[in-house]
């Protein structure tokens, strides 16, 4: 079921949704429990493989029934794939920007230019740009749960820096 949005092994080819292939096991599992328990914010979405014409769901609905094992499961087997950078246009000027905004502000939880896995933040580099817009919309409003050190650090982000960032990562192909 994951597959129907997510893509193949977790690859998205769907620019508003992520890619989860490659992500740590932790990650995997802090946000599938995050969806379950209501502390993330679920958008509906829907199916973009299998059968299409269900309803849209979303990932609170998606994961109510999940068990603890089921979670673990899940993520070990996603974090066991490969992430695969998102093909997609940026811009180089702003993106080198973006590289210096990163290292100022996010490389201390976001390890190799947004690119590691090892540090449990979620791969940033390579993501899909829309999908990753729309969560920095959200943590920016308030409507995404954040730990306090990177809501101070987003706090403190102008759209420019934004920007920036978002070609950043998408450069990173």
């Amino acid at each position: 079921e994951c597959a129907d949005c997510h893509g193949d092994k977790g690859v998205s080819s769907e620019s508003d949704v992520p890619t989860i292939a490659g992500a740590s096991e932790d990650f995997i599992k802090d946000t599938l429990a995050a969806y379950k328990d209501g502390t993330r914010i679920a958008i509906k979405s829907k199916f973009r493989a299998g059968d299409t014409t269900r309803a849209e769901t979303d990932m609170k609905a998606i994961t109510k029934d999940f068990t603890e094992e089921q979670m673990d499961e899940i993520a070990k087997y996603y974090s066991k794939q490969s992430f695969v950078a998102a093909k997609q246009s940026f811009d180089e000027g702003l993106a080198e920007v973006g590289k210096k905004v990163h290292e100022m502000r996010c490389k201390k939880c976001h390890e190799d230019g947004g690119g590691s896995a090892d540090d449990d933040a979620g791969i940033l580099a390579g993501q899909w740009t829309p999908y990753l817009q729309h969560a920095f919309k959200l943590f920016r409003s308030g409507d995404r749960y954040m730990e306090e050190k990177m809501k101070v650090k987003i706090d403190a982000l102008d759209d420019k820096e934004v920007e920036a960032l978002l070609n950043f990562y998408a450069s990173q192909q």
